[in-house]
Parts: structure tokens; sequence; C-alpha cells
């Protein structure tokens, strides 16, 4: 699944590239995406209106909308899920695209929209659509965002203690709880742990206030090295995560175990 990064770039180029052109038609016909709602549901809510803001907090992502014609009654929030494999596109209609979101697209040409799912088509001739071959994003009006923690980029130290401040459950699963912190996924888990060198089984409980402090730095290099870097993917430990991996530190041969339900990886020389 598309983690904080992946969503961050598909944000990013919604914010650049989506925002103030006035939508002029809208395809929501896959039912299983833009469950629950039914084919022209969306359509009608959006027609008239554009997207004012692309707002992100974790892995979730939605925009607000204007009012129709001279009305400043805001319209309904967009929201949109990458789910694992989606990636957002938009274009000019004469085949200049920007996109962002996951990585599988890194060979997508322009014009190669086989995965649609859901699609804006803008007065100017432009376009915004979520492009998913596995089918698993979701589109929908108004989405409940409450129940998500603090963003893991925008999270303050406070924050961060309280998070991993309470329970026994290994720091791992702690981290990949997104009503604790949201945005961390499965690959920045183990960047994250293994930049500050702690077990992923450890309890929270156990964790020293200079190893949590730690946490937090490793955290924000982590998150800002796969940003940087246009997704997890780049992170530097992803490619020691296979049966002959080794540590890119120390050259030990990484441990593997499931913690959290997730397959994770580790040093166990230096990982304590």
């Amino acid at each position: 699944m598309p983690e904080l990064p992946e969503v961050e770039s598909a944000r990013a180029v919604i914010a650049a590239k989506g925002l103030r052109r006035r939508i002029a038609d809208v395809d929501d016909t896959d039912t299983y995406v833009c469950r629950p709602h039914s084919p022209g549901e969306i359509r009608t809510a959006l027609l008239g209106r554009e997207l004012t803001v692309a707002n992100r907090q974790g892995k979730s992502m939605w925009c607000e909308t204007s009012g129709v014609g001279r009305s400043r009654q805001p319209g309904p929030v967009l929201g949109i899920h990458l789910g694992m494999s989606g990636r957002i596109v938009v274009g000019d209609g004469r085949g200049e695209e920007v996109d962002g979101g996951d990585y599988w697209e890194r060979g997508r040409t322009a014009g190669d929209f086989r995965f649609t799912r859901f699609r804006l088509a803008f007065a100017d001739g432009g376009f915004l659509t979520l492009v998913d071959p596995r089918r698993l994003g979701r589109v929908r009006l108004d989405p409940p965002v409450e129940a998500l923690g603090p963003d893991a980029r925008e999270i303050t130290p406070a924050q961060w203690r309280a998070a991993l401040a309470r329970g026994t459950a290994p720091v791992k699963a702690r981290l990949l709880d997104q009503a604790a912190v949201a945005g961390v996924g499965n690959l920045l888990a183990d960047q994250i742990l293994w930049l500050a060198k702690i077990d992923p089984g450890r309890p929270v409980n156990e964790l020293s206030r200079p190893e949590i402090d730690r946490l937090y730095r490793a955290r924000g290099r982590a998150v800002e090295e796969a940003v940087d870097g246009g997704g997890v993917h780049a992170l530097s430990v992803v490619a020691a995560r296979r049966p002959d991996g080794v540590c890119p530190r120390c050259g030990t041969p990484m441990q593997r175990a499931t913690i959290g339900q997730r397959t994770t990886w580790w040093c166990p020389r230096e990982q304590l």
C-alpha cells in the first residue's frame, strides 16, 4: 500500500495542477471504487465546482470544493484513497501530464489510461484521473478522517511520546497503528526502526525516553528521505529486506519475522 510519501506526491500534483479548474464532467461509473455511491451521485455533486484545496493526513487524501457559480457555499469534500497501486494523473488534454502516487507506474507513458477508475474532466480541456491497476483505490464524498492520529510528517515531539507511551504492543505494531501515528506503513516503519537501532519487537512500555526521542528523529529523517526520493522504494533499508540481505551499516544478515501482522526485517546485531 502506498505510504505517506506516495500519497504526498499525489497530493502535491493535485495542489500544483488540479485546483481552480471548473469540473465539466465526472466519470464515477466504477461502483466498487466509488462505493457506497451509485453511478452519477458523485458527478451530480461535483459538476460546476472547482477543487480548491488538496489535503493529506497520513495515507488519506481529500480535496475541498467550491460553490457553484457565484455561490460562496463550499461544496462536498472529495476523498481519494490510492489503495495499493493508485496513481493520480493530471493533464492538459494535449499530451502534457504530471502524476504522483504509487511507484508501479515508473514506465507509464502519457495517454496510458488502461486502469482508469475515476476521472474529472475540466472545462479547459484538462483532466484529473485515478489510475489503479489493482482496483483497490477508493473515491467517496465527505470521507471520515476524524479517527486518524497525528500526521507522521507533522507530528510534534509531545504527540510522538504520547503515541508511544501507553500499552505493551511491539513498537513496530504501534508505528503501524494509524490511530496513533497516521502515515507510517510497513517499509517506512522498518526504516525508522533501523535508523534508530531499535528492535521492532520491543514493547513500547519498555522504551526509554532517549530511545523514543531517537525514534522521533529517525521518523523525520526516514519520511523526508522517502518524500525526496519519490516514495518508500528509495529508503536505504528496502534493498536489504530479502533472504540474502545484509544490514547496510554493519553487514550482518538481516532477520525476518511477522510483527504487527506484517513481514518485518531488522539487523539483530544493531537493533536492540
